[in-house]
């Protein structure tokens, strides 16, 4: 799988994509990240990749010329699956996006900055944008590094044990039981004996209860979806 990055500042998705998982997968050849600096792209001898907006207002907006210039010679080379914009109005990033967008080949991601990028990109080239949460941050590598940990850790291959993202939270839109390890005993605090017994069926339907008592308690959202997805089923 492939993420090309588009961004004003790409030193900033540096860290989070060259450690941990993300390392490994790449490593493993599972994954591929090419960052793309906006500002080989910039206009003339002050390399203006922004402006101010017409009408007025506070805050400056991401030149066309630019980003269609670096999307234009990105598309020359391959196929996109999508093209997506980092945006504060965009669909919520959920783990249902994650897994389908997980099922891609090719994925072209544009980070906002400043007040954002003109509308007529979002227009002609963007397929899909995508808000990791209802609150604005200084620009989109953030929430591009976001996208990119959470889908490419579903890659088969990327995780040690394959079978673990399944039992995510979010996966089957219920939030993840407790988990304990050693000790057993810890300041008085023990785990559940049914967590030592070795019983496979009584340890799943456990960890089942205790996983819709606590999206009951935390996210009855979720549950609520969990519990049409039954009815539907």
């Amino acid at each position: 799988m492939r993420f090309d990055i588009i961004s004003v500042l790409p030193e900033l998705l540096e860290s989070p994509l060259n450690h941990s998982i993300m390392q490994r997968a790449k490593d493993r050849g599972l994954l591929e990240v090419f960052l793309h600096n906006l500002r080989d792209y910039a206009l003339g001898k002050h390399r203006q990749v922004d402006d101010y907006q017409f009408g007025g207002g506070a805050g400056m907006v991401m030149r066309p010329e630019p980003l269609a210039a670096c999307i234009e010679k990105l598309c020359a080379e391959r196929i996109y699956d999508a093209i997506i914009y980092t945006s504060p109005d965009g669909q919520t990033l959920d783990q249902s996006l994650c897994n389908q967008l997980s099922m891609k080949e090719n994925l072209l991601v544009i980070c906002g900055h400043y007040k954002g990028i003109d509308e007529r990109i979002r227009q002609k080239y963007v397929t899909l944008e995508i808000s990791i949460g209802d609150y604005v941050l200084s620009g989109g590598e953030l929430a591009a590094a976001v996208i990119v940990d959470a889908v490419g850790r579903l890659i088969p291959g990327v995780l040690n044990d394959e079978t673990s993202a399944l039992f995510d939270s979010f996966q089957d839109d219920l939030l993840a039981p407790p988990v304990y390890t050693r000790p057993a005993e810890w300041e008085g605090m023990k785990v559940p004996e049914v967590l030592l017994s070795g019983h496979e069926k009584n340890i799943s339907e456990w960890r089942h209860e205790q996983s819709l008592e606590r999206t009951r308690s935390r996210r009855p959202d979720l549950l609520e979806r969990y519990e049409k997805g039954e009815d539907a089923a």
